[in-house]
């Protein structure tokens, strides 16, 4: 993705989420400078990776496969072990009409999906086999605000806006908005996007990024670059 894209991305972003009276912490509006010159302040939102988050998978078709995210809180991976301590993430995405957030499960990471706001949240789901593939006949049983729905392999879920699905280690999922783009909530166990994203089809989790013009707002892809 060039640089430009993603800055227009962030802006469009930015407004369809403050429509829904959703409003970003303060860090969120930090310019690249202010990250730097406020490095040592920021460790917890850099390690973390909080913040600001636009892929393609590294497929150079955002507008068909892609997704809008910001992390607005996260824990450390590290606690779970221990059981104590900040276990927990939420962020806020975007998922565009007709955008698909291609079919991935997690290890550890437990999420609800929250339909916030827009269209309609569309979920195709799979249960695992016992080696972790895709189980293409297992009956799908997924709670939906703490009421248990039944789908056969393979079934559309349909999120309405107010409605949710919890999903739990190992559940395979793809989304994508129907009808109008969707503000998606995501309440989970700490998350780790390095680690913890299995996808069905050999894609990447991040973009590569073309230097065409300065960054509006760093990405957390951009951390290990711009916050050494």
């Amino acid at each position: 993705m060039q640089r430009s894209e993603i800055n227009e991305i962030l802006a469009q972003s930015d407004s369809f989420i403050k429509s829904h009276g959703y409003i970003l912490p303060p860090f969120a509006y930090f310019t690249p400078q202010d990250m730097q010159n406020r490095k040592k302040e920021l460790t917890g939102i850099t390690k973390a990776r909080m913040g600001w988050d636009i892929t393609d998978y590294g497929q150079g078709k955002f507008d068909e496969l892609g997704l809008f995210l910001f992390t607005v809180r996260n824990g450390f991976a590290e606690d779970l072990e221990t059981g104590k301590g900040m276990l927990y993430a939420e962020k806020i995405m975007i998922s565009r009409k007709d955008q698909i957030s291609p079919m991935h499960r997690h290890n550890i990471k437990a999420e609800d999906i929250i339909n916030r706001g827009g269209g309609d949240l569309v979920l195709e789901l799979f249960m695992s086999n016992p080696n972790g593939d895709i189980d293409e006949e297992a009956e799908v049983v997924v709670p939906c605000d703490g009421i248990n729905r039944k789908l056969k392999a393979g079934g559309l879920l349909k999120l309405a806006p107010g409605e949710s699905v919890t999903l739990l280690p190992g559940v395979w999922h793809a989304f994508w908005g129907e009808r109008a783009d969707v503000l998606i909530g995501e309440v989970s166990t700490v998350n780790d996007d390095l680690t913890d994203n299995v996808f069905r089809d050999k894609i990447g989790r991040f973009s590569q990024i073309e230097e065409n013009e300065p960054p509006k707002h760093l990405l957390v892809s951009d951390y290990d670059k711009w916050m050494k």
